[in-house]
């Protein structure tokens, strides 16, 4: 197995990276008290590239991240799910799955096997197909005039549901720290797709074809917290949980109108996900959300509960910063009458230097805020005596293509899904639509309303055979070959290509690879996730601990593979996850020895 070891670097927990730290060494008696590791403090880095990781030490060798990744184990192949979205990826985490036994393929996609929300229904017939949306418009409160002009239009409330502003109406951002899920209150059931078999809406943790390991831990009678961008993802709390396996989830809405702390909505006038200065407003209440669970209470830091097994966060800064063209990185105030305003614009994503493609200024200063927040719930740690029975894991849900902006190609699809339509319609008359449904971010997925293998190769052959026309990163018109794809699998194919049985349900019934830097959008966008080129999928991968060696291990693992050595380092089983057992995700290399018991 292709690896190297440092010998002269051991674990975050030992005297030497304490010393790195600047922090007092915990005792060789605080070492043995948590053999197996009583806590696993996970981070998504959404966005973030293992060139991100490579890049930042080269240039910041003292920085948290540096002492993370020397400290521990990296892992330098790792690869995301794919489709590599936010949901398949994230789920992917949490489940040990990939979508043929998870069942989710995207954030916003579609399924054979359900009703759509609010169509009639009449238990036992057969499922006419419908979205899957779990995302944003699924919020309780999802429809909240804009604060500055209700004339722009509306967004989702920052608390999902009105329980901590009164019909969504934010004045205080730093009163979200007192949201609480409630899988009863949080979502609008009316959104959700519904079951054939009962007519009831399915939720987003029945959804799920897995079990997660916060239900795995949860049943351990271990506690379990997590925050993240949407609060419809108490889907990981897994089927059968009635939303209740995750103890304490904090998911403020990332699609709200972003405030600035004095209550004044930011002069952008858009959401948390479209600003980074935003985000990393954003980001800090999920970062203050860890410090109180490291401080033993939960995330609104009201309550002593002790700190969590299982805790952790995903930051949106980076991802944001490579996807936008243009945004201010910080946030300026307060003022000595308590306004606040935001640096110039400064360009997003990546550029080229001196021969070199880096982070630009806005990415690279996201990454230097990750950085900034990864020391802090290190300094917390050691603080308050919890870095010899605490393991760090570092990954992202998704990476994000294309990094060389040269490579950029913004196509918009809806001119080719109608055109599909349209000569199908040709030959059809009696379907007027063929495509029923699909997101095309950096790949290409659709639902058919006909699943017939020659229906999907009208599909693939129509892509392949015309070209599409769209705008390079200077807004130039450029024309693709092939609507921008490299390869197409359709039907049986399809299915094939996911490891899933033709006819499954769910998985997109024509799926295609884009040609590296095509994005399906409009010329606003430096990048996209979700598909399956080498900037969405190959991330990041850190694990540092107690007993965890310090070695390089350049063998490819995926993202999954992070559920089931949660599970080994609280000593808890890994084949308790049906993801582990189905696909046979196993234990990262190199920490399948660890001890156990807890």
């Amino acid at each position: 197995m292709p690896k190297y070891t440092r010998p002269a670097l051991v674990g975050l927990a030992t005297a030497t990276a304490a010393a790195l730290c600047g922090l007092p060494a915990l005792n060789a008696s605080a070492e043995a008290a948590a053999p197996g590791g009583k806590h696993v403090l996970l981070i998504s880095v959404d966005g973030m590239h293992q060139s991100d990781l490579d890049w930042y030490i080269a240039n910041h060798p003292g920085s948290t991240l540096a002492r993370l990744t020397h400290g521990g184990s990296e892992y330098t192949h790792a690869e995301t799910s794919n489709p590599s979205d936010s949901d398949p990826g994230g789920t992917a985490i949490m489940t040990g799955g990939n979508p043929k036994s998870t069942g989710v393929y995207y954030d916003v996609e579609y399924s054979h096997k359900v009703d759509e929300a609010g169509a009639a229904c009449t238990p036992g017939r057969p499922a006419t197909g419908g979205d899957v949306i779990y995302d944003s418009p699924d919020d309780a409160l999802a429809n909240v005039n804009d604060f500055t002009n209700p004339a722009n239009g509306t967004f989702p409330s920052f608390d999902e549901n009105g329980s901590i502003y009164p019909k969504g109406v934010d004045t205080n951002p730093a009163a979200i720290m007192n949201l609480k899920f409630n899988p009863k209150t949080s979502l609008n059931p009316k959104t959700f797709p519904v079951d054939p078999r009962t007519c009831k809406p399915i939720t987003p943790w029945d959804y799920l074809g897995d079990n997660t390991i916060f239900q795995v831990i949860h049943n351990a009678g271990l506690r379990t917290a997590w925050s993240d961008k949407h609060e419809v993802y108490a889907s990981f709390n897994g089927p059968g949980s009635n939303g209740q396996s995750i103890d304490d989830l904090f998911s403020p809405e990332i699609d709200s109108q972003a405030v600035m702390p004095n209550g004044v909505p930011y002069p952008q006038d858009d959401d948390w996900a479209h600003i980074d200065a935003a985000t990393k407003q954003y980001d800090g209440y999920k970062v203050q959300a860890v410090l109180n669970e490291i401080g033993g209470r939960d995330h609104s830091g009201k309550t002593k509960v002790g700190t969590p097994a299982i805790f952790g966060m995903n930051f949106q800064t980076v991802s944001v910063a490579q996807k936008i063209r243009s945004t201010p990185t910080t946030l300026i105030g307060p003022d000595a009458h308590g306004n606040y305003t935001t640096s110039a614009p400064e360009p997003g994503g990546y550029q080229w230097v001196q021969g070199k493609l880096v982070p630009g200024p806005v990415l690279s200063s996201a990454l230097d805020y990750v950085n900034a927040q990864l020391g802090r719930m290190v300094r917390a740690l050691h603080k308050d005596g919890l870095a010899g029975s605490t393991t760090i894991i570092v990954t992202a849900k998704h990476g994000q293509s294309p990094q060389d902006p040269n490579k950029l190609v913004t196509v918009q699809d809806g001119p080719i899904i109608s055109a599909i339509n349209a000569a199908w319609a040709k030959k059809h008359p009696s379907n007027q639509n063929l495509i029923v449904a699909g997101t095309d971010d950096d790949l290409w997925q659709s639902y058919l309303s006909d699943t017939s293998q020659a229906a999907c190769d009208f599909v693939k052959n129509y892509l392949w055979g015309h070209t599409a026309q769209g705008y390079d990163v200077n807004k130039k018109p450029v024309t693709v070959a092939h609507s921008g794809l490299a390869h197409i699998w359709a039907g049986a194919a399809a299915a094939h290509f996911f490891g899933a049985s033709a006819h499954n349900g769910h998985s997109p019934d024509v799926f295609g690879e884009v040609q590296e830097g095509v994005v399906y959008a409009k010329p606003t966008k430096l990048a996209e996730h979700g598909g399956m080129n080498t900037g969405d999928r190959h991330v990041l991968m850190i694990v540092d601990g107690p007993g965890i060696p310090a070695r390089v291990e350049s063998a490819s693992v995926e993202t999954t593979q992070v559920a089931p050595t949660i599970l080994s380092v609280l000593g808890l089983s890994p084949r308790e996850l049906t993801a582990v057992k189905v696909e046979g995700t196993r234990v990262l290399p190199g920490l399948t020895d660890r001890p156990r018991g807890h």
